[in-house]
């Protein structure tokens, strides 16, 4: 005689379920608030540095995407934790997060709101340049502009000693249908300790710039230009991976005629985590 099997659980079962977990991950986000108020408390006594921790945060976003599986789409999961990385830091050393919305208010609007909340304070700029200024002129805060296109060369004021530098890009973790695409980078102050150095990006002046010298440089590494009408060339954010070299960059800039004036390290940042259409594993 076979045996019936089990009845399904009710529907207030299943709710009471949910409920529970839901008390554990307040629970649990209360336990890390105790914890980050103990460490404030450390860092009162210990210099460390900033609050931000670039290569920390790549780490912790890779680990999220490796292990996330089931129905709940990345997309919540990534800005969940963003949200919670980001008011953390937040509560430890008070920041804002001044925007250039020139290039696509919208865009940038979601982009500081999908990684940093709502809690942050959002301050908008109509120049890359004067979002980066206002991070000069602070103690803590972070600018947001655009990390493929730029009216004004802003990098360059990051080439001074004890200048801010540029500490990420965003979105980190890249999808075909990100909901915050924009691709931005992040320019704060950060400990040297804290900052992840995958990916370098340096400010690279140059003289005999043209559209072919550019075509040439594009498969070697993502460039943002603006172009010298006073000295026939330009002034480059060059993205240098591993995959290639500055000495590599400055060879071909030659060999298609451009005479490079200057370099200056002015940031780095993680690589970018690549998902596939499919999304993260189920």
């Amino acid at each position: 005689m076979s045996q019936r099997p089990p009845a399904p659980p009710s529907l207030q079962e299943l709710r009471k379920e949910i409920d529970a977990i839901d008390e554990q991950v307040h629970r649990l986000l209360m336990q890390r608030g105790d914890i980050i108020d103990r460490l404030i408390q450390v860092k009162q006594t210990q210099e460390v540095g900033s609050a931000f921790r670039p290569a920390r945060e790549a780490d912790m976003m890779r680990r999220l995407v490796e292990r996330h599986r089931g129905i709940l789409p990345l997309d919540t999961v990534e800005s969940i934790w963003r949200v919670i990385i980001a008011t953390f830091t937040y509560v430890q050393a008070p920041f804002a997060v001044h925007a250039d919305v020139s290039v696509s208010e919208p865009a940038m609007r979601d982009s500081a709101r999908f990684h940093f909340g709502f809690t942050v304070p959002y301050v908008a700029h109509f120049s890359a340049q004067a979002a980066v200024e206002a991070v000069a002129k602070s103690k803590g805060d972070l600018a947001l502009v655009s990390a493929t296109s730029s009216r004004t060369p802003w990098w360059l004021t990051l080439e001074t000693p004890g200048a801010p530098k540029i500490i990420a890009r965003l979105p980190f973790v890249e999808r075909a249908d990100h909901p915050a695409a924009l691709p931005v980078f992040v320019v704060s102050r950060v400990a040297d300790s804290a900052m992840v150095t995958e990916v370098e990006t340096w400010s690279v002046r140059v003289a005999g710039w043209n559209a072919e010298i550019a075509r040439a440089l594009s498969p070697l590494a993502e460039i943002v230009a603006v172009p010298d009408t006073a000295f026939d060339g330009a002034a480059l954010l060059i993205s240098v991976t591993s995959a290639t070299s500055l000495d590599k960059i400055k060879a071909a800039l030659i060999a298609a005629g451009a005479s490079v004036r200057s370099t200056a390290l002015v940031g780095s940042h993680a690589t970018r985590y690549t998902v596939p259409q499919t999304g993260a594993k189920s």
